[in-house]
């Protein structure tokens, strides 16, 4: 029986990615900031990102690593300190990793880090991006880079290192799809500025499913788009969920200006994004479950509602 040890694995990928690796017949260990129990796990040991410590019984076995940590790109406003919080969350954790199997001499098989479709930027464009391509110099595209860079550091001690590259990830639960319900639900939904950025959507089973993939296919290396489509636009994206809901779609679009008073720089979130290939994931040979957003849509807003 291989041993995985996953960090944010309470998060809301994370906890669809363990019942997954169980039934795959992994143990499963994680990191936590509590010694709280979580289902589908064998061991929850702890570390303190503050003080850089952690237990290292966690790595005791372990052959394959997933790393999702890291604080919420759209929680709270990008202030200079929470965008530090933002990077330092995904890029020190993976330093504790390292060091700490480095101090071991310990090899893995695989790691495996979330990364994201930010790495392109906060742009709008009719560009379709490919892994192949350079990040890009803002905030998000930055944050990547050395989100990524931390991953490429295990190269020297794992046989294989992939980077998912997440797109918009659709979940009942949580994250985005709850947050562009809210205004629909009181008969006030409708596109956001200009409606024509790109939302590069990934229904959670599938993305889930990805993770769980790279972790246990040997030929996958590199870096991955996560997306179930090229995307499509918000305001065809908007559409879909109004007519999902039941609910109208308001003629007029939410001025871009309202949402940068209201978001700050943050609001790049919203208002921007382009087109991502998923060409590389599909040569690697995954079957997306969801392709079509509305029956993406279907099977999660029928089932919370």
């Amino acid at each position: 029986m291989k041993t995985v040890l996953l960090t944010g694995a309470t998060g809301l990928i994370g906890s669809h990615i363990l019942p997954i690796l169980k039934q795959q017949g992994f143990r499963i260990h994680l990191f936590s900031r509590s010694a709280n129990q979580v289902a589908h796990a064998d061991a929850v040991f702890l570390w303190n990102l503050e003080s850089g410590e952690l237990d290292e019984q966690a790595f005791d076995g372990v052959s394959h690593i997933i790393h999702l940590a890291g604080a919420g790109i759209a929680e709270k406003h990008w202030t200079d300190e929470r965008k530090a919080e933002i990077l330092s969350s995904r890029v020190k954790p993976a330093a504790m990793l390292l060091k700490a199997l480095l101090k071991r001499n310990q090899q893995l098989e695989a790691y495996v880090s979330a990364s994201a479709v930010g790495w392109y930027g906060a742009i709008t464009d009719n560009h379709l991006h490919a892994e192949v391509e350079s990040a890009a110099e803002d905030f998000l595209g930055e944050t990547c880079r050395l989100w990524e860079q931390s991953a490429d550091a295990f190269e020297s001690i794992s046989n294989r290192v992939v980077k998912i590259r997440t797109g918009v990830v659709l979940a009942r639960e949580s994250g985005a799809l709850p947050q562009m319900m809210k205004p629909f639900k009181y008969y006030s939904g409708s596109p956001l500025g200009s409606g024509k950025q790109q939302i590069p959507w990934i229904h959670i089973e599938d993305i889930a499913r990805v993770f769980a993939e790279a972790c246990m296919n040997t030929n996958w290396t590199g870096a991955y788009n996560a997306s179930a489509t090229t995307s499509c636009s918000n305001r065809d994206f908007s559409k879909a969920l109004a007519k999902t809901m039941n609910r109208p779609l308001l003629p007029i679009s939410v001025p871009s200006f309202v949402l940068k008073l209201i978001l700050g720089e943050m609001s790049v979130v919203v208002l921007e994004g382009s087109r991502i290939s998923n060409q590389k994931i599909k040569n690697a040979g995954f079957e997306f479950n969801y392709t079509k957003l509305e029956s993406a849509l279907e099977n999660l807003i029928s089932i919370q509602n």
